[in-house]
């Protein structure tokens, strides 16, 4: 049977009507409502109206149709009737629209309150993770001009494994020998690339091949990784309250984490104040530490870590001479034009004379092999291998 489709200010009545009188959400109650309003009232039409206020209550409203959909890692709202969608193969616009802009951006508040966070004219943007796993940020207009923005970042189910990775096109078979050697070297590495590139998806993956004796402990602002490890102790920082108190910064954790005696340290995202914790700890026999940082090449991430450091207080020298004695690799990730995400690069640090650090290439991964590059011998030495 074909659902009858509702004018949005018979919805609003309902809406309105209901919110003004105590009781659940139930057909019985929109019923009465839909006869208040003049409104025909039929079981299909109070069944229709009764889902679409379910969805706005409870749910993700229009959205939740997009959201069930396989293989979605990104839904993006830019106003009412701009919905976009990413499954992994790049950007495509979505035929979901909101009724108006209000609708938008009472979807925004109350997800943001599911959270506990504040969401108004006051502070009119926020950034939180949903019960359910999902990362939302959202900005109200007018401070965003289109309209409330909203931004869903879905996480997978499953992680994804590095065989699933070369099928996907993500690397070649090659590629993915070389990455199970960094992990099992032992090598500190960091995963560096632009927002959406897939670098939570691939630490996630390396970290599932971490051998099972080891202790991991996660450091995240929003917790995302779910490697396949019996042994994972996941810490997450918290944001201030309405009153502003009640912070736990990515900083506190990383000094919480060093004295629970774990095997491999992983910051989830290193954007700020904890990159120093990190370069410390990986400098006090913490082997095999890890992280994300994003970065537009391999090549600036050196300075993209200066920057972070001197934020933070350290010296641009010292913040070099950690790095240098820190960091074994970096594996660096892109989109295609086709948009698919790749591993493009494998770097290693090299300090010069100067005593400032650089990245060199080790290697660069094409769709289907590994090409040497200058500083492959280089990586070879880190990995403890001579035969590549």
């Amino acid at each position: 049977m074909k659902t009858p489709a509702v004018p949005a200010e018979v919805v609003d009545y309902v809406r309105r009507r209901l919110a003004g009188t105590s009781g659940d959400l139930t057909p019985h109650r929109v019923a009465e409502a839909l006869r208040a309003s003049g409104a025909p009232v039929g079981d299909a039409t109070v069944l229709a109206v009764h889902d679409l206020l379910r969805r706005d209550v409870l749910g993700a409203g229009p959205l939740e149709e997009l959201l069930r959909l396989p293989d979605v890692t990104d839904v993006l709202v830019n106003g009412p009737e701009d919905v976009w969608l990413d499954r992994g193969r790049g950007l495509e616009r979505s035929t979901v629209s909101f009724p108006d802009e209000g609708s938008v951006r009472r979807l925004a508040q109350r997800l943001a309150a599911t959270a506990g966070r504040r969401l108004d004219d006051a502070t009119p943007h926020a950034d939180v993770r949903l019960p359910d796993g999902s990362r939302f940020h959202a900005v109200l207009a007018p401070v965003a001009r289109s309209g409330t923005v909203l931004s869903l970042r879905i996480p997978r189910g499953r992680v994804w494994t590095l065989p699933e990775l070369v099928t996907a096109g993500a690397l070649p078979p090659d590629g993915a020998f070389l990455l199970e050697e960094v992990v099992d070297s032992r090598c500190a590495f960091l995963v560096t690339g632009g927002t959406g590139t897939g670098k939570t998806s691939v630490l996630s993956a390396l970290l599932s091949l971490v051998d099972v004796g080891e202790r991991i402990v996660l450091v995240e602002d929003a917790s995302e990784l779910r490697p396949d490890h019996p042994h994972v102790v996941a810490l997450e920082g918290r944001p201030p309250n309405i009153e502003g108190a009640g912070e736990i910064t990515l900083q506190t954790l990383v000094r919480q984490a060093l004295r629970m005696r774990p095997d491999r340290l992983v910051v989830g995202e290193v954007r700020g104040a904890e990159v120093v914790g990190l370069l410390a700890a990986l400098n006090t026999g913490h082997g095999g530490g890890c992280g994300t940082l994003h970065a537009n090449s391999a090549a600036d991430v050196p300075a993209r870590i200066e920057a972070l450091s001197l934020a933070a207080g350290l010296p641009r020298e010292a913040a070099h001479s950690q790095l240098a004695s820190a960091l074994d690799v970096v594996i660096h990730l892109g989109r295609g034009r086709d948009g698919r995400r790749r591993v493009l690069e494998l770097a290693v640090p090299d300090r010069e004379a100067s005593g400032l650090v650089a990245l060199r290439t080790a290697a660069t991964f094409d769709a289907d092999r590994v090409v040497r590059g200058p500083a492959a011998a280089a990586l070879a030495r880190r990995l403890g291998s001579v035969a590549w």
